[in-house]
């Protein structure tokens, strides 16, 4: 599908965020937004993980908006331990809503710190789907319970976020995981796989 790209700038609590949206050429059947990984460790919206996820969003005909998180790029603010970066992940979604619609149905999804971000944001936003890849658990606190529809993949071998941490979160929910056999915390050599394991997921899944 052809894909276009373009910069944004939205108000946050923060100050002004920069993004990037990939806009498909037909109208957008949702609105997904991707969140990066922990910007203390060099995350930003150009992670390969949040790339991937927000270009294969937009083939699947959703206005698909990454952003950097206060403090990193061209954001404004600082790091906020997730609590003002779930403000600044609202803050985009609004803008979002107002630029595309509000009626139309909402995807988020993150990769490490970005998914416990989303996780969190999802409790206030209530998305139709949330795809969360290598969620970070503990590093800054224990993300909330989510939907049990919820999409989460990690690695097996991961050694960011182990996998036993994330199934000690997910197992009191009976939320499914999915394990990449091999796969480590940024999934090298293995976008594809990832990719491919969520556009399954949502084959068929009217958006």
């Amino acid at each position: 599908m052809s894909v276009t790209q373009k910069s944004f700038r939205c108000p946050g609590l923060a100050g002004e965020l920069e993004g990037i949206a990939h806009l498909p050429a037909a109208e957008p059947r949702a609105i997904a937004i991707i969140a990066h990984p922990l910007p203390t460790m060099g995350g930003n919206m150009d992670n390969k993980v949040a790339f991937t996820l927000a270009r294969l969003f937009a083939d699947l005909g959703c206005a698909t908006l990454r952003f950097n998180f206060r403090g990193v790029g061209n954001s404004e603010g600082s790091f906020d331990h997730g609590e003002g970066e779930t403000d600044d992940l609202l803050a985009v979604a609004h803008y979002a809503r107002a630029q595309f619609g509000e009626d139309l149905p909402l995807l988020l999804g993150g990769f490490s710190f970005g998914a416990y971000v989303a996780a969190r944001a999802a409790q206030q936003l209530n998305p139709q789907h949330l795809v969360l890849a290598g969620p970070s658990v503990k590093r800054t606190a224990m993300p909330p319970r989510v939907a049990p529809d919820t999409l989460v993949i990690h690695g097996e071998h991961d050694d960011v976020v182990p996998l036993a941490e994330v199934m000690d979160w997910a197992r009191p929910q009976h939320l499914p995981v999915i394990v990449l056999p091999g796969a480590e915390h940024f999934f090298h050599g293995r976008l594809t796989q990832l990719r491919e394991i969520v556009t399954q997921h949502f084959r068929g899944v009217v958006l």
